[in-house]
Parts: C-alpha cells; sequence; structure tokens
C-alpha cells in the first residue's frame, strides 16, 4: 500500500511544526506540501530544518495550487479565514480536509459544511483521543442528570493562546448541550462579570484561564444538590493533538463527502 501523501497547513506553528514531526515518526505517511500565509518568515525553509528535523526536502510555500498536487489530505492548524478559503479551494479537487483551527464564527462554520457537501472534511476542536472520549461521557452524563445539575466548563491554556473560550471547551459545551437536547448557542454563558443575578437553570457556564505554557487543561463540572461530578483533560504534550490528526486523516481518505468529527472516526458518535 503508498504512504498516504499529506499537506500541513499552517505548517510553521506549533501544531504544523508537532506535526511534520509525527508524521516522520510514523510508517506509512509522507509529508508533501507545507503551507504558511504569505508574510510568514518561514517561507522558503526547509520543513523538516524548521521543525527541528533532519532536512526532508520539502519547501515551505504559500502558493496552494502546487502543494495540492499529488496530495491525498490537507491537515490544517491555520487561522479561521485561511481555513475557510482553503476548504473552498478543497472542495474543487475533491482531497479530503483535516481541520484542527478553532474561533471561527457562524458564519465561517456554515462555509466550511458547505464545503463539506463535495468533499470530505474532518472538522474537531481538539485532536486528542482522550479529549474525544471526555466529550462522549460528557454528553452521556448530561443526558443522564436533569437541570438540578448546573454545568460549568473551566479550561487553562498557554499565554500565547488567541481564542477563548477554548476550541475544546467549546466541543465539550456542544457534547453537553447536545445531550439535553438543546443548542449551545441557547445556553451558553461567558464572561461574568459584576452583578449578574443567579445562575439561569440549564446554562452552560464557561471559564478561561490563561497563562505559562499549559498545553491544554478542561474540566466539565456538573454541580448537583450537594454533590459535585468533574470530568478532566489534562494535555501533557502538544504530540497527543498531531497523533490524533493523523489517525484521522487515515481515516478520512476514501470517504463520501460530508462533514465529520473525531467522534466519527472513532466510534464514539452513538455511545
Amino acid at each position: 500500500m503508498s504512504d498516504l501523501r499529506i499537506v500541513i497547513a499552517g505548517a510553521g506553528g506549533r501544531m504544523g511544526r508537532a506535526l511534520i514531526k509525527a508524521i516522520a515518526e510514523t510508517t506509512g505517511l509522507e509529508l508533501v506540501g507545507a503551507l504558511e500565509y504569505s508574510g510568514s518568515t518561514h517561507l522558503g525553509e526547509d520543513a523538516g530544518l524548521m521543525s527541528g528535523l533532519r532536512p526532508n526536502g520539502v519547501t515551505v510555500e504559500s502558493d496552494v495550487a502546487p502543494t495540492l498536487n499529488g496530495a491525498d489530505v490537507v491537515v490544517d492548524f491555520s487561522t479561521p479565514s485561511a481555513t475557510v478559503r482553503l476548504a473552498e479551494r478543497l472542495a474543487e479537487t475533491g482531497i479530503a480536509h483535516v481541520i484542527g483551527t478553532t474561533g471561527f464564527s457562524n458564519a465561517d462554520n456554515a462555509a466550511i459544511a458547505a464545503a463539506a457537501r463535495r468533499t470530505p472534511v474532518m472538522k474537531s476542536g481538539n485532536m486528542s483521543l482522550g479529549v474525544n472520549l471526555l466529550a462522549a461521557l460528557t454528553r452521556r452524563v448530561a443526558a443522564t442528570l436533569d437541570d438540578s445539575f448546573d454545568i460549568e466548563i473551566v479550561e487553562m491554556h498557554h499565554n500565547k493562546k488567541v481564542d477563548a473560550p477554548s476550541g475544546t471547551a467549546l466541543l465539550l459545551g456542544e457534547a453537553a448541550a447536545n445531550g439535553r437536547g438543546r443548542a449551545l448557542d441557547e445556553c451558553s454563558e461567558r464572561g461574568r462579570d459584576g452583578h449578574t443575578g443567579a445562575r439561569k437553570p440549564g446554562a452552560i457556564g464557561f471559564a478561561s484561564l490563561r497563562g505559562g505554557s499549559v498545553v491544554g487543561e478542561h474540566v466539565v463540572i456538573f454541580a448537583g444538590p450537594s454533590e459535585r461530578i468533574e470530568l478532566t483533560h489534562k494535555a501533557e504534550d502538544r504530540m497527543i493533538f498531531a497523533h490524533g490528526a493523523l489517525v484521522a486523516a487515515r481515516w478520512v481518505k476514501g470517504r463520501e463527502p460530508g462533514l465529520y468529527s473525531m467522534a466519527d472516526v472513532l466510534g464514539l458518535a452513538d455511545f
């Protein structure tokens, strides 16, 4: 069987470099392209050297078209605007798209969903296998407990993270809302400050902490009368996200067009 040919979008970022390392360490995968935005200082660099490896002959480029030639899958940890543009391009070519970018607007999500009608797209706010199991557990617990249990989601990340709540926190919030048969937009509470009044029944609250070099910590709290359940995940190495994204890349190649999640990849959709 031939190697899975992968392009990395956002190659110069933390996750992009982790993915390049993970591909080099994994049998059956081949890095065939590395994309960065037009003003990136990484343009023209060898992707291997940029990632702390030996030279691999793949040059970091901003021109999408030649980079996609012969690719099977694009694994994308870039920016929302870049991801949307890339999704539209991949929809034209039929190349599969694995999206780990976070911070999308509703309009961005709609554009990605439209692209997924023409090519397979696997999109997740977190690629960790453990986090996606946590999301499945969150959905199940939320479905089991009634509104006498308040739901709060607390997340902490490093001081360079630019979006809040994190994509993972929103993934967990969606899971909790789904478990209770609701849309997250209708029950989400963020950024409490000042005289807020009593907590609204059925709300899903979010708190975002930033500091130091924390890779990612998430706690889903179910606080009920006289008892509390806490589901926790702590990421200790960014490579867990890279390896999860590559599991998704193997899975999505050859799928029918559609918008998939890590729950689909892991067989947890009906958990």
